[in-house]
């Protein structure tokens, strides 16, 4: 990819699947009584509105392209967010949930990290790459709270 107006059109629209995904998680873990995962996911589900913010933000002087579903350029045909995304429901447990966010914020990361790595435009490497690394900060505390819910369990 090496426009910046398509990429934010996918970023945003992959924001804003992931902020969806984990207010779905975070009402699972309130069903389960897990206070504290549902506090986590619904402090997820903010932060993933916030870098939807910062994407329309920056898209905002420009001209972005408005896709239809089929038209975005995911990787194996599908957002980051929502691939192996089985759904939520109320037998899912908290080590299910967190295996699921982690998979979804991994493969948010890849896609960001291959645009930055890929692309030749400079502004694009930069943008993507700043996504990147907040997608990277998502994955080491999905991974903290997977070690200690497993040493607690």
């Amino acid at each position: 990819m090496n426009d910046v107006e398509l990429f934010l059109a996918h970023a945003i629209q992959l924001e804003r699947e992931a902020a969806r995904r984990y207010e779905e998680l975070a009402a699972a873990m309130q069903t389960e009584g897990n206070a504290a995962l549902k506090v986590f996911f619904a402090r997820m589900a903010h932060f993933s509105r916030k870098h939807l913010a910062e994407a329309t933000a920056r898209g905002g002087f420009r001209e972005l392209p408005v896709l239809r579903d089929d038209e975005y350029d995911w990787p194996e045909g599908t957002s980051p967010e929502t691939a192996d995304w089985v759904g939520v429901d109320a037998q899912m447990d908290p080590r299910q949930a967190l295996a699921l966010a982690l998979g979804s914020e991994r493969r948010g990361h890849a896609y960001y990290a291959a645009i930055a790595a890929t692309t030749s435009d400079l502004e694009l490497c930069g943008l993507a790459g700043e996504f990147a690394a907040e997608e990277a900060q998502h994955i080491v505390e999905l991974e903290k709270l997977i070690a200690q819910h497993t040493a607690t369990a």
